[in-house]
């Protein structure tokens, strides 16, 4: 019997969440389901990530190969325009699900799941939320918010109606089942936990150290800090870059720094001159993802800066996985997800307790340590094994096979 699919999302489909956090499971639910069962994948595109109408039907080509069917909207910013796109997804859903007689709802994350949740009481379909976490609480610790906000108030009634109204969640960490009790009042017969996977093929030794790439960026016998993503919001900004100036200082003109990152290189130029760093030794690149393991991989350690902010604790950082995937050890702050523990636990890497000068020197001092007492291989095999253990698609697999894969 045929299993169709309405996959939810609150991205554009080029964003790096969709082709690196959702297309991957979605490839996986597609091996579990029965023969002729489709995926229909809701994206709300933002303009900088125009599809151009030549790229259309080799995205649709792609995707049907996993019968993923693509079902794209615009985006629109918070407001009445917002309000009026939203109705008109919801109205056209609640016809698909109908018409396709499709059986269940996929939300990836809550803020998504409001359009789940909504289509999943109109139609009483099946109703799943994966990649649990807070969303509401986050915004008002990070500043976005204030907590007496409609912003707040209205995500976070949404994520309490959601978590009484779903019937399999799978959660980033274990901790979020504590937390839905204690915010929402909220228990869960079917609790599944899976961090952010990696496809352990895609990141692995053959990305380290890309010969032709250290040659044009003249990393020879450089120590290579690598960060890939955004500085402000949920990540750290001023108080990264005061770490980068430690590192800068400790190595001297050994130090490289790789930022690959959709911020413009001016803007990083800026906060490298505040901080004294010379903008000569610094690397700012934006990357497609076809090719980010390359570049990830010249690096001989990473930051995950993301502010330590308590709903922090039941998030899951992408790119830790793919950083441990290539064997590097990095530097994280306190309290993210299960991932400042492992780092801990494993010794592969530094936790960045507080934010001074005495601690970031700490932390350097510990890379270097790693980084003299392992040879690359080494190091490499060290760290890899951390993500074949916590990261592996593996992990994935079992859950969608409990849950797609009876039939």
């Amino acid at each position: 019997m045929k299993k169709h699919i309405l996959v939810t999302t609150f991205w554009s489909f080029k964003d790096a969440l969709v082709q690196t956090y959702t297309l991957p499971y979605l490839k996986i639910m597609h091996k579990h389901l029965p023969e002729g069962s489709k995926i229909y994948l809701l994206t709300i595109e933002q303009e900088r990530y125009q599809i151009e109408p030549s790229e259309i039907e080799e995205i649709e080509h792609n995707l049907e190969k996993y019968n993923i069917i693509s079902i794209r909207f615009p985006y629109f910013s918070y407001g009445f325009r917002s309000l009026l796109n939203w109705l008109r997804i919801v109205i056209y859903l609640f016809f698909l699900i109908l018409f396709k007689n499709i059986k269940y709802i996929h939300s990836f994350c809550t803020t998504s799941g409001m359009a789940g949740y909504l289509l999943s009481l109109m139609t009483g379909r099946t109703y799943l939320i994966d990649s649990y976490e807070p969303h509401a609480e986050a915004s008002v610790e990070n500043g976005e918010w204030k907590r007496t906000s409609f912003r707040f108030r209205l995500l976070f009634f949404l994520e309490k109606m959601e978590s009484h109204r779903v019937k399999y969640i799978i959660s980033a960490t274990a901790g979020m089942r504590k937390y839905a009790l204690e915010k929402y009042n909220a228990t869960f017969e079917n609790f599944y936990v899976k961090p952010a996977c990696v496809d352990l093929d895609l990141f692995s030794f053959k990305n380290r150290k890309n010969t032709n790439l250290v040659e044009e960026f003249g990393y020879e016998d450089k120590i290579v800090c690598v960060y890939a993503g955004k500085f402000g919001g949920i990540y750290l900004d001023k108080e990264i870059f005061d770490f980068f100036k430690v590192a800068d200082d400790y190595w001297g003109d050994k130090f490289r720094l790789l930022i690959l990152t959709s911020h413009k290189p001016a803007e990083i130029q800026m906060r490298c001159q505040a901080v004294g760093i010379d903008f000569s030794k610094v690397e700012v690149r934006f990357v497609n993802h076809a090719q980010i393991a390359d570049y990830m991989g010249l690096a001989d350690f990473a930051v995950t800066p993301v502010k330590p902010i308590p709903t922090k604790r039941y998030c899951t950082p992408i790119k830790d996985g793919e950083y441990w995937a290539l064997g590097l050890p990095i530097v994280i702050t306190r309290d993210i997800s299960d991932d400042s523990e492992i780092v801990q636990k494993h010794g592969i890497g530094s936790v960045m307790n507080r934010f001074t000068a005495d601690e970031y020197l700490r932390n350097v001092k510990e890379i270097d340590d790693l980084l003299k007492l392992y040879p690359l291989p080494d190091l490499y095999a060290k760290v890899r094994k951390v993500a074949e253990q916590y990261r592996s698609f593996a992990i994935a697999e079992s859950i969608y096979h409990e849950i797609y894969g009876n039939f």
